[in-house]
């Protein structure tokens, strides 16, 4: 199967969802659609699944035009954020209903809700009421229910969200290991670059209702397309620089300045903005070549096993993610270090001229980039 969405538009009372949206789907493949709240994400799903029917454009299955087609009539399952169960089935008709509604025989539907029940280790619960269940359990439930329509195509609405970070961690894997087994289109929303790095796959970046980027998740984490990709892809966030490059030199209008080293040495004269990721900023030197900050800590945050040091140079506040714990006090002086080739550079349009990645590469903008 394959999904086509083409010049896809959607206004609702003046305003625009979805603009100039052109999307091409595969069957067998898992496709993460990141971006912040409100960029569109529940709109493109909509879109996708025949709930919403576009202001212009059209929807391609398979190269059949299904635009304003049924729900009802399309193979096609959905995941919410919120658990959505029938309260007064349990868990077993839960998962078993729509199995019942397209008229399978008691002994398909069986074992189908059983092997589900069972990946999802909810096989104890398939006697009880969803008023009964926790809200991860609730969660399987919606998730087996789901899954076990065998769909050609599957829609995951940030399922994991309400859930606390443990029960997310667990139910991702769970999900990950389900997608594999799955001969159908897998799309799946979220607002955290981390989550979406680790389901990888295939990404598409969506922003103020345009897709600005779509491409192999790792490819694209490397070659953001342009600033706002960047911007939405990074976490913590992505530290940015006005620059301006002179015969094989960067000057940083924060007070930077070095030599450009490798491709960056190729760079024409001009203005550009330099990022650099968190995790490319080090408390302590790795080269002759690094450069160093010196800098006043604004706030240390630990989490897990790193910590997330903001700082702040020259009125700038910036932030590096080390690996670590390490409690650092408010004002406490400290000598942040960054790697000449460790930036990325975008010009002048905020669309990106070299990336820290392998030589060759190229991103895939899309519209709205």
């Amino acid at each position: 199967m394959g999904l086509l969405l083409k010049d896809i538009e959607k206004r609702v009372d003046g305003k625009m969802h979805l603009h100039d949206v052109n999307l091409e789907l595969q069957t067998g493949q898992r496709y993460v659609v990141l971006g912040r709240t409100l960029a569109g994400k529940t709109s493109l799903l909509r879109m996708m699944a025949g709930l919403d029917r576009p202001s212009s454009g059209s929807v391609l299955v398979n190269g059949v035009d299904v635009t304003g087609q049924s729900v009802r009539k399309r193979s096609v399952a959905m995941v919410y954020q919120q658990f959505v169960n029938y309260p007064s089935l349990t868990v077993y008709d839960n998962i078993a209903s729509p199995l019942k509604v397209a008229g399978r025989s008691k002994d398909e539907i069986d074992r189908k809700v059983r092997r589900l029940a069972s990946v999802l280790h909810i096989e104890g619960l398939l006697d009880r009421l969803p008023a009964e269940l926790s809200g991860g359990q609730q969660q399987r439930t919606a998730i087996a229910r789901a899954l076990v329509k065998e769909s050609h195509l599957l829609l995951l609405d940030e399922p994991l969200v309400n859930l606390d970070y443990k029960l997310r961690e667990e139910l991702r894997d769970e999900l990950l290991q389900l997608f594999e087994r799955r001969e159908s289109i897998v799309v799946y929303t979220t607002t955290e670059p981390i989550e979406a790095l680790m389901l990888g796959g295939n990404i598409i970046i969506m922003h103020e209702g345009r897709v600005l980027q779509m491409g192999p998740t790792a490819y694209v984490y490397n070659n953001p397309a342009s600033t706002t990709v960047a911007e939405n892809f990074s976490d913590p966030p992505i530290n940015f620089a006005t620059a301006e490059v002179k015969d094989g030199n960067a000057h940083l209008r924060i007070g930077i300045d070095f030599a450009l080293l490798g491709r960056h040495a190729e760079l024409p004269d001009g203005e550009y903005t330099f990022g650099v990721r968190a995790n490319h900023f080090y408390l302590r030197p790795r080269s002759q070549e690094m450069i160093a900050v010196p800098s006043k800590v604004e706030l240390a945050e630990i989490n897990g096993s790193e910590t997330f040091v903001h700082f702040s140079y020259r009125n700038r506040s910036m932030v590096v993610q080390e690996t670590g714990v390490h409690p650092f006090k408010v004002g406490d002086d400290i000598t942040v270090y960054v790697h000449p080739a460790d930036f990325y550079v975008f010009n002048a349009a905020g669309n990106l001229e070299v990336s820290p990645g392998e030589p060759g590469s190229s991103p895939q903008a899309l519209s709205g980039s």
